[in-house]
């Protein structure tokens, strides 16, 4: 009998950029979510966004009978950035969210793609989300204030959609096999 093979991926970025949009998408399995009520004032100006997570997000994909992709995503507060270091044990790559229509979304990516890097040795992956709303900045934009001072992948992705999606992990999957 042949060994399963687990992949475990975080995804990360900042609060509204889609992670558990992403994790709904891509999950075979009903994902485990543990979202309330937004009760910050700050987070009510996000338009139709009602709740948030708290812990974490977790999906999973079987990609064939022995491999299987474990999709763990962090809370987008500031006050649950310590959920980053405990999900982040055991990762082989991540996929960091930028939301395009908020600049502060921008730095934060950077930011913890940064502290992954201190952690990890891994690929990560940059996936701009709400590049087709009216307000968002373009996605060359984004790029040059990203950088690429760590050859980190930056690609356009909508979470809600299960082909966008795919083709996200995959690049990541593609870097993660280079290694």
């Amino acid at each position: 009998m042949q060994q399963k093979k687990i992949f475990k991926i975080l995804i990360a970025g900042s609060f509204g950029s889609g992670k558990t949009s992403l994790v709904r998408t891509l999950s075979e399995i009903e994902p485990l979510t543990t979202e309330k009520q937004i009760s910050n004032s700050q987070e009510r100006l996000f338009p139709g966004k009602k709740t948030t997570t708290v812990a974490l997000d977790m999906g999973k994909l079987k990609i064939a009978d022995d491999l299987e992709i474990h999709l763990f995503a962090t809370p987008g507060q500031e006050r649950f950035s310590f959920m980053l270091d405990i999900l982040s044990k055991g990762i082989l790559g991540a996929l960091v969210l930028v939301d395009a229509t908020n600049l502060a979304s921008i730095d934060e990516a950077k930011n913890i793609a940064k502290k992954i890097r201190e952690l990890y040795e891994i690929p990560i992956v940059y996936g701009i989300t709400k590049t087709d709303e009216e307000n968002a900045k373009s996605f060359e934009e984004i790029q040059i204030h990203l950088g690429n001072e760590d050859d980190a992948k930056i690609i356009k992705l909508d979470p809600r959609d299960f082909e966008s999606s795919k083709r996200a992990l995959l690049e990541l999957l593609k870097l993660i096999l280079e290694q």
